[in-house]
């Protein structure tokens, strides 16, 4: 209802027709909103959702942004919109963002030999003359995969694991697809090699701050109080438990950096913090060709390549994607993270130029082809209310 007068207030001066008229536009939208709230907490309500913060975009505007639920079981603490989450795997668009803007300066192709990139032996045993690229690497078409974990590059380097070739799968390069973790942490090392400046440091320089957004991957750059906690849903007792490890400073490892190498420790695979609204604006950055309100961040033909699969099958670009199932007749570009209890989502339609983020912190959720349902639920839900 405050939202509702401010609005009334707005119409001073106006003719009484165009009053009219934008009072029933005010009290339609008014109405959208009460009905997208209320269709959102039901299904919070079935997934047993800790707290929801959403964004919708349309025709390139933030048209609503909200939270529901709690930052903090144990205090009883409301979300707002001010808070922060570490969002996963939408991580890895920023990782791409800023390996396009390297390709874009000239210090690096996306078609060189990864090898060469990282500074160690990158290549699957089993096809010891086919090069991996780095847009293998960010494709991840790389035949890499993460069975010897990623939160190191040890695991894949051959003078430090003796274990290293597992880390390899068996069909060629360039011929498969395997969604693998350890190599975004891998791009981040290559982003310090060529950039000059710590992973975390460079994002925020070159696409936060531009962009007027407030994250980044340090937890110590970051105030702490804005963080949501992240909840685990334990099926056996069926309580949620918090995540501490999503929010871990990793202080003592940072005292000991080693640029381009360990980067891992920054997590350039799913480290990013960020609120739904900040998200919202850089995923309207993507939806527009690499610019957000006169700010351009990478050109249209890298944000082109981006967005563009290189498999029909699995409609993967670089660090974003493409899907078909997700809201009824739309193919939606973006990408999930899934991490802690977390899910987030934000995907967006280029073309019509709509757009939705949705972070929950904790739910009781199951999967329909990769995506969680409550996330599904949560996006079709924004779009029949505020957008179709």
């Amino acid at each position: 209802m405050e939202n509702l007068l401010r609005r009334l207030n707005t119409l001073k001066h106006k003719s009484w027709l165009a009053i009219l008229l934008s009072i029933l536009v005010i009290a339609k939208s008014h109405a959208q909103f009460e009905k997208a709230e209320q269709d959102l907490q039901t299904i919070m309500k079935k997934f047993s959702v800790v707290g929801l913060s959403v964004a919708v975009v349309k025709n390139n505007e933030i048209v609503y942004t909200n939270s529901f639920g709690l930052k903090d079981i144990e205090s009883n603490t409301p979300l707002s919109d001010q808070n922060i989450f570490r969002i996963a795997s939408i991580s890895k668009s920023f990782s791409a963002t800023a390996i396009m803007q390297l390709v874009e300066a000239k210090k690096l192709s996306l078609d060189d030999d990864f090898s060469k990139l990282i500074g160690f032996k990158i290549r699957n045993p089993k096809y010891p003359d086919k090069v991996i690229t780095l847009r293998m690497v960010l494709s991840h078409t790389s035949s890499i995969n993460d069975s010897q974990g990623y939160f190191t590059l040890d695991t894949i380097n051959p003078d430090k694991n003796k274990e290293w070739a597992k880390c390899y799968n068996d069909y060629e390069p360039g011929k498969g697809y395997q969604y693998c973790n350890l190599n975004y942490n891998m791009t981040g090392a290559v982003i310090e090699k060529f950039s000059g400046e710590r992973f975390d440091v460079y994002v925020k320089r070159h696409i936060l701050n531009p962009l007027k957004l407030y994250g980044g991957y340090c937890v110590d750059s970051l105030d702490n109080s804005r963080f949501a906690t992240l909840y685990a849903f334990d099926s056996a007792s069926r309580k949620f438990i918090a995540s501490p490890a999503a929010y871990a400073p990793r202080r003592d490892e940072i005292k000991n950096y080693e640029m381009g190498y360990t980067t891992p420790i920054f997590s350039p695979t799913g480290g990013m913090k960020i609120s739904a609204t900040d998200l919202a604006k850089y995923m309207t950055m993507h939806m527009n060709g690499g610019t957000y309100n006169g700010v351009k961040i990478i050109s249209k033909k890298s944000s082109a390549i981006m967005q563009t699969p290189l498999s029909d099958e699995e409609g993967y670009g670089l660090a974003i994607t493409n899907i078909n199932d997700l809201i009824p007749e739309k193919i939606m570009t973006g990408h999930t993270g899934s991490a802690y209890g977390l899910y987030s989502a934000m995907f967006f339609h280029p073309k019509e130029k709509f757009g939705i983020v949705v972070i929950t912190n904790g739910s009781n959720t199951t999967y329909t082809n990769y995506i969680p349902d409550v996330t599904r639920a949560l996006i079709n839900s924004l779009y029949s209310n505020l957008l179709k």
